[in-house]
């Protein structure tokens, strides 16, 4: 057998180990999600209603892509801070090319979101400056940019088409949950059949051994960064049309809430480990205690934020316990 083989081979069983953990890891997000629902479904009577449940899902649909791009980064070995700002830019963006038609307006955002990623991909991976003050760095830019463009207002739009992209329903289903579930259909397909999500999980696994087994690791990083802004420029846009306006603080703390959902549905901060429906668990266990917080009603803003990170933490206790409990 030749050394290619046996390279070859060696690299399909780091992938393979890398898949199975996080399989386990996402069933056990899957799991505290089912539960949680079933919590609030108990305690709140109209929880569990369709419409509910609904809006639930369309409301987390925005960090949901954004989390898709989020995931990608994090099994590779990186993260993204860019992801809030460009979304919030992308809003900005999308209102102001909208005059030009819908198709400006959506693609304007997801081709600067793109133009982001390589930026920071390029940075990131020729230069091998760390992912966290590139991407500051590029939150922070992006964040001057939408300010400059729509100041602290909005930048209301006139939507006409554009406007039913986000606000419509096909065969009875909200648009923006069909945009999800497709979204992160074909994220998985990427990750788990292709060449390029295989060379993912190998360099978020082990980036030396990647690049011994042939991987073209610098180019791999870009591209996945490329995917992690044009994603949340997809989702800026999706957001302006769903509010017909441009907003530059839309987004903000999508950042930190991508990485949480993410890891909250089993990816590991680490690399290497992690899957897309993981990932979505994650964004809608986020977007369940959303909904819970508002139908309490009474709590301010401050025991709001302690109650969303109180849930946060207990949610990791349970799936991390469920991880290690299915390991052994």
């Amino acid at each position: 057998m030749s050394a290619t083989a046996d390279l070859g081979g060696a690299k399909r069983a780091a992938v393979d180990r890398a898949r199975i953990v996080g399989l386990i890891q996402s069933r056990g997000a899957i799991l505290v999600l089912v539960l949680a629902a079933l919590a609030a479904g108990s305690v709140f009577p109209d929880f569990l209603h369709a419409g509910n449940l609904e809006d639930i899902v369309t409301a987390a649909s925005f960090l949901g892509l954004v989390a898709i791009g989020q995931t990608f980064v994090i099994i590779l070995g990186g993260f993204d801070l860019s992801v809030g700002s460009m979304v919030g830019l992308g809003t900005v963006l999308a209102a102001y090319a909208l005059p030009f038609g819908w198709v400006p307006a959506l693609l304007l955002p997801i081709i600067v979101g793109t133009l982001v990623g390589l930026i920071d991909g390029l940075l990131i991976a020729r230069t091998r400056m760390a992912p966290f003050i590139v991407t500051l760095a590029a939150l922070l830019a992006l964040k001057g940019a939408a300010i400059a463009l729509a100041g602290e207002s909005m930048v209301i739009a006139n939507p006409g088409f554009f406007g039913v992209i986000a606000n419509g329903h096909w065969l009875g289903v909200s648009n923006l949950i069909v945009i999800l579930v497709a979204a992160y259909a074909l994220g998985a397909l990427v990750l788990n059949r292709t060449p390029f999500g295989a060379a993912i999980f190998a360099i978020g696994g082990n980036e030396e051994a990647a690049r011994m087994l042939g991987i073209r690791v610098e180019r791999v990083k870009v591209q996945t960064y490329c995917v992690s802004g044009a994603l949340a420029g997809l989702s800026g846009a999706l957001l302006a049309s769903r509010l017909s306006s441009g907003l530059s603080s839309a987004g903000n703390g999508y950042e930190l809430q991508s990485i949480a959902a993410a890891v909250i549905g089993g990816v590991l901060l680490t690399g290497g480990v992690g899957t897309m429906f993981g990932a979505l668990a994650g964004v809608l266990l986020l977007g369940l205690i959303n909904n819970v917080i508002n139908q309490i009603g009474s709590l301010s803003a401050a025991y709001q934020g302690l109650a969303s990170g109180a849930f946060l933490l207990l949610a990791v206790m349970i799936q991390a316990g469920l991880s290690r409990s299915k390991r052994s």
